[in-house]
């Protein structure tokens, strides 16, 4: 296994960087009542695609499922499906209202091949950030957008997405507040902790609309949904069995986790914001018994919550995405308001060029961290790797990070994100990539 590192070029780390809007604006942990993430997308691309529509239980959106067909110059607006029949089991958003998704069908070669996304969004800890979150599109089906923009991995554009344009795209809303894991129910606050269900239930009925006989097919998920993605991502293997290859059919099944490598890591107060954070998740929403058995039977179920201890034990092909400056972590865990009472790293969590050399070495120390967690990860062939040096918080969803166009993407060896995904997922290339160390990355989007 060959890990490439890129050699450093001196550059002024003030000038060399290209500010992007930011991918999502992030929830507080010390301030659990803050708004929950909002991602903020690139509308480019086109869209032309025959309408579908999914079984006649489910309520769609203005009538029909799929595409509403739009000028080429705008990217895949996609209708909303209300997964009415999984309440039957129980799988339901924090507020008791059905969960939902988003299909775009596949065409031509891409018809047998699906992406599954899940998205992210945050989590809640205490009955005041769950109270929020249950009144917002994160806790309701009700509150959610009736159509959503597909970029990036989800794009339907050629020459933005190439290796999975054309393929049937999903994305499963987010409503439950703990990345698709949790069992439970508050009833003294009315709280449905159901993410486990709304997983199961929206699996299951996607496969009963075509995706049982896929030829290929791909989990993804960004941020809290990145990490989902690792959580789930042997019971989506579970979902194709075996036996399809009696019948001389095999699935491809693999996965992608873009910035779901959450450190269990000592913030600059010297606690652990983010462990403190994720014990009150796992026990407020009852997810230890859906945690990953390989992990649980050593630790305890707080830590394998965080994806540096699942990693290892996960069997099927995973694809880590990681900006080894993780901005959400930089501003939420590390340096969060809980952690950094007197605001002495209050402008420098928002801007790297105003950092001291004291806070960079923390910022270097934490990154060094990054990569230490992945080692034995990446010693697996069947493993894919992608950790660059840039400020920034989910790359595969937006089109300027995922963007295939020469100079486009963030590279690293002249590779881009799309390509490398792509080369790692169709077996083209082994790709196991970590950049050098910040500022040395002239082809950075950072978000700070």
């Amino acid at each position: 296994m060959k890990l490439l590192f890129k050699a450093a070029q001196p550059v002024d780390p003030v000038a060399g960087a290209r500010q992007l809007i930011r991918s999502e604006m992030r929830p507080r942990i010390t301030k659990p009542w803050s708004p929950t993430f909002l991602v903020l997308v690139v509308l480019v691309g086109s869209c032309c695609c025959v309408e579908t529509s999914p079984e006649a239980d489910e309520q769609i959106s203005k009538g029909g499922g799929g595409r509403r067909r739009r000028a080429s110059a705008a990217p895949a607006m996609v209708l909303i499906t209300i997964l009415k029949s999984a309440v039957d089991v129980g799988a339901v958003c924090m507020d008791g209202t059905p969960p939902a998704y988003h299909l775009d069908p596949g065409s031509g070669a891409g018809n047998s091949s699906w992406i599954v996304n899940l998205e992210g969004g945050g989590w809640c800890n205490n009955v005041r950030a769950c109270q929020f979150r249950k009144g917002s599109r994160r806790g309701s089906s009700e509150l959610m957008e009736k159509e959503i923009p597909f970029t990036g991995i989800m794009s339907n554009s050629p020459a933005d997405n190439p290796d999975f344009y054309n393929w049937n795209r999903v994305k499963i809303r987010y409503c439950d507040g703990a990345s698709f894991a949790g069992d439970g129910f508050d009833k003294d606050n009315g709280f449905y902790f159901r993410g486990q269900r709304i997983w199961d239930a929206a699996i299951r009925h996607l496969l009963s609309i075509g995706m049982a006989s896929a030829d290929q097919v791909f989990l993804t998920g960004c941020s809290a949904g990145g990490l989902a993605a690792i959580l789930h991502c042997d019971e989506f293997r579970a979902f194709f069995p075996p036996s399809r290859a009696a019948a001389g059919r095999t699935t491809t099944v693999k996965c992608l986790a873009d910035a779901g490598l959450f450190l269990d890591a000592v913030d600059v107060s010297g606690g652990r914001s983010l462990r403190s954070y994720y014990s009150d998740i796992v026990a407020m929403q009852g997810l230890a018994p859906n945690l990953p058995p390989a992990c649980t039977a050593r630790l305890d179920a707080t830590s394998c919550f965080f994806p540096q201890n699942v990693i290892d034990g996960v069997k099927t092909p995973i694809f880590l995405l990681n900006a080894a400056y993780d901005t959400w972590q930089i501003q939420e865990s590390l340096a969060s308001n809980g952690a950094d009472p007197s605001g002495a790293w209050r402008a420098c969590k928002f801007n790297r060029s105003v950092c001291s050399a004291s806070q960079m070495k923390f910022l270097q120390d934490f990154r060094d961290q990054m990569v230490a967690s992945v080692k034995s990860f990446s010693g697996s062939r069947s493993n894919g790797l992608f950790m660059n040096s840039c400020f920034a918080h989910c790359q595969s969803e937006l089109l300027a990070t995922w963007n295939n166009a020469p100079g486009g993407s963030p590279a690293i060896q002249n590779k881009g994100i799309a390509k490398s995904v792509g080369d790692w997922y169709f077996d083209r290339a082994e790709v196991k990539a970590i950049d050098c160390p910040y500022p040395c990355d002239t082809t950075c989007r950072h978000t700070i």
